[in-house]
């Protein structure tokens, strides 16, 4: 198991090369390269020349001793504004190359969930399941595969709590990877999501069992999408570990945790990572104790 973290706060904070060589002289072994925006031209890797710009960084990787284990696409996915999922579609093609080029073996994918999921799961089923079978020919192009992820989204009525949307509830995840039917198409489970939206972490790992591919790790309070270290909040990941041990899990455990940088100086921000890699270290430590068992 791959220990990694995504590059987006020290991306947005010292550019993509020192992100790299930051996380390098953490300790991790790998990184999620961050494309969280549609199509830039202020960015290199939106660039003319962005399939140089992508080898140099991997060149920077290896020499740092790291390497890129997974990807996040631009998100969201689809909106509702006239106009705007032909461009977001291209961006979603361009990071997929990216991420192959920069060595990823998987690319997470949000679901389009661009209207209210109560009352349109079935069309939006419908509609993502069709969408991910469009990415598969390029995922077999350049030997990437995608991750679907459980998703929330806001209540449209009421004081602004999380309610559910697409993959939420481990049935319909299962039917989305089922249905997809291919290989390239498997889960990232967000593990922050799951408390969100009030599933049992148990049902969720084990529903999933081999479907299960890459993870998004991180700590929430159950209200908010913290997106901070775990053993900070309410998530309680002596289970998640023991769960994952359980399914022999297979891949790695990639934090998505930025926000733990938040409120720390810049001038701290390689302490908060070297932190961060030791906390992850410990994680992976409880899955092989659960592994020996």
């Amino acid at each position: 198991m791959l220990l990694s973290t995504q590059t987006a706060r020290l991306q947005s904070k010292f550019g993509y090369e020192q992100a790299i060589k930051m996380l390098a002289a953490a300790g991790y072994d790998a990184y999620d390269m961050s494309f969280f925006h549609p199509l830039s031209s202020d960015d290199p890797l939106y660039s003319e020349n962005f399939i140089k710009y992508a080898e140099s960084l991997r060149k920077i990787a290896d020499e740092a001793g790291i390497v890129c284990n997974q990807a996040h696409a631009p998100f969201p996915s689809s909106t509702q504004e006239r106009g705007q999922d032909e461009p977001i579609y291209k961006s979603i093609l361009h990071s997929i190359k990216i991420a192959s080029i920069l060595g990823a073996k998987n690319i997470i994918v949000h679901p389009k969930q661009h209207m209210p999921y109560r009352q349109n799961a079935e069309l939006l089923k419908k509609i993502n399941i069709e969408f991910y079978k469009s990415l598969i020919p390029y995922c077999e192009e350049f030997n990437i595969n995608v991750a679907v992820e459980n998703m929330w989204q806001m209540n449209p009525i009421g004081n602004n709590t999380i309610v559910n949307s697409t993959c939420a509830r481990v049935e319909e995840f299962c039917e989305y990877i089922d249905e997809i039917g291919s290989d390239r198409v498997v889960a990232c489970l967000d593990i922050g999501h799951v408390s969100l939206c009030g599933e049992d972490m148990s049902v969720m790992i084990r529903g999933l069992g081999k479907r299960l591919k890459a993870l998004h790790v991180h700590d929430t309070d159950g209200y908010r999408d913290l997106h901070t270290l775990p053993f900070t909040a309410s998530n309680d990941f002596s289970l998640v570990m023991k769960l994952l041990a359980e399914i022999d899990y297979e891949g790695d455990l990639t934090f998505e945790a930025d926000s733990f940088f938040k409120n720390f100086p810049l001038s701290m921000y390689q302490d908060v990572a070297n932190f961060m890699q030791i906390t992850g270290r410990q994680l992976i430590k409880m899955f092989e104790e659960n592994k020996a068992k």
